[in-house]
């Protein structure tokens, strides 16, 4: 009866491994076709007997199921790129040396699925996939933790973005280097290489021309400027400040960081600050039209009017066609109506009264026609601005020009 049982044991043993072989040849086989789903179906029937097998079936066991889970590498999850890659890995461990060549493909299929969901705008989602390649790296391809870092951020994951950007700032990660530029003959596009080296073989080929090297700027103050501007949409302004010194330290005239900076301030409520920050601004940006415009608005917050008009003023010199910096004179200029109205209804039957009455009606229609070149350049440009029409027609109508009311009356008819 032993016997009898041994025989039977090792029949059943030689099943279960003949079939396991059986279903990992079918799995291979389906790969080779390029049938990625039954490939799939194959290994999810080998699994189970795989204790069965040998070393030799169980490093193509995992072999062909990094394969069958990479599939073409095009459109493929992250979950079953992650898997692709535990197995390829455990492939690896084992020796197979094609294993390396897929955990390259599978870290090739993340960026390139990071690249597509970037231009899909579904930032989390590359966020994740850039971070898992990052990984698979081994934590040694950290732009790809940065461009996680600042797709999460993209996304609005604050948390996951600062998570990131702190691994990088206490990696001390600067990101600085060069590209290696060469322009592809066939279509006068430029390509980046891999290396100086392999840039100046392809020119000798006479394939690429026009060779060039690009500096790579240190990414060190982005880093430390995403952190600060974390903190500040999250109103946690004392680790915003400190973030902000340690990015101005990496980028002492940084415009966009200082903007960031004062912006923080103004947001705080210390427009004072403000001001002196964009003042600083202005400075190493002379004609940058919009950093007048934000002065401007920041000026009439603080109820200088007179200088917010200069900075208004100073933008449509640099920007002619600044819409938003007419309107805005516009506004300061009649806000001037308020106080002579305000006199007005004051005033008594008196004939001095009526006197003074008249004198506040020609400054308050000295106000109207000083506002009306603004609101006409802004309806020669756009005569579809609504704000402006309105206006127009109101100013005309307390100045008696008809003519001009039916003129905005039959613009706002074709705008409804």
């Amino acid at each position: 009866m032993k016997t009898n049982i041994l025989t039977l044991g090792l029949s059943i043993l030689s099943l279960t491994a003949f079939a396991q072989k059986s279903e990992i040849r079918d799995a291979g086989d389906a790969v080779e076709d390029g049938n990625y789903s039954q490939a799939q179906q194959a290994i999810s029937q080998a699994e189970p007997l795989l204790s069965e097998a040998n070393d030799k079936w169980t490093e193509r066991f995992y072999l062909y199921k990094g394969q069958a889970y990479l599939g073409s590498g095009e459109n493929v999850s992250l979950e079953d790129l992650n898997t692709a890659a535990q197995a390829f890995q455990k492939a690896a461990d084992m020796g197979a040396e094609e294993a390396q060549d897929g955990l390259v493909a599978v870290r090739n299929s993340l960026v390139q699925g990071a690249i597509n969901d970037q231009n899909s705008q579904e930032f989390t989602k590359a966020a994740e996939k850039l971070h898992t390649s990052y990984q698979l790296s081994g934590k040694k391809d950290t732009i790809h933790l940065y461009y996680a870092a600042n797709n999460a951020v993209q996304a609005g994951d604050y948390d996951m973005g600062l998570e990131y950007l702190n691994i990088l700032k206490e990696e001390g990660y600067d990101g600085s280097g060069a590209e290696y530029i060469a322009v592809n003959t066939e279509t006068g596009e430029e390509e980046m290489m891999a290396n100086k080296e392999q840039m100046d073989l392809m020119v000798k080929t006479g394939n690429y021309s026009d060779p060039s090297v690009r500096k790579i700027p240190s990414k060190k103050g982005d880093i430390a400027s995403l952190i600060a501007r974390i903190y500040i949409s999250e109103e946690k302004y004392d680790e915003a400040i400190a973030a902000m010194e340690d990015a101005k330290r990496e980028n002492p005239n940084d415009i966009e960081l200082m903007q960031a900076e004062a912006n923080m301030y103004y947001n705080m409520g210390e427009k004072e600050k403000y001001n002196e920050i964009m003042e600083e601004v202005i400075e190493l940006a002379p004609d940058n039209a919009s950093l007048y415009y934000n002065l401007g608005v920041n000026s009439a917050d603080l109820g200088n009017k007179e200088k917010a008009m200069s900075y208004y003023e100073k933008a449509i010199e640099l920007d002619p066609d600044m819409t938003e910096a007419k309107l805005n004179i516009v506004a300061l200029v009649l806000s001037k109506e308020r106080e002579i109205i305000e006199e007005m209804n004051n005033l008594g039957m008196g004939q001095d009264d009526n006197k003074r009455y008249e004198e506040l009606q020609k400054e308050r229609n000295d106000v109207y026609k000083e506002a009306v070149p603004y609101l006409e350049a802004i309806i020669a440009k756009d005569n579809s601005n609504v704000e402006a029409v309105r206006t127009a027609k109101n100013i005309y109508t307390q100045l008696g020009n008809e003519e001009k009311v039916e003129e905005m009356d039959s613009l706002l008819e074709n705008l409804n």
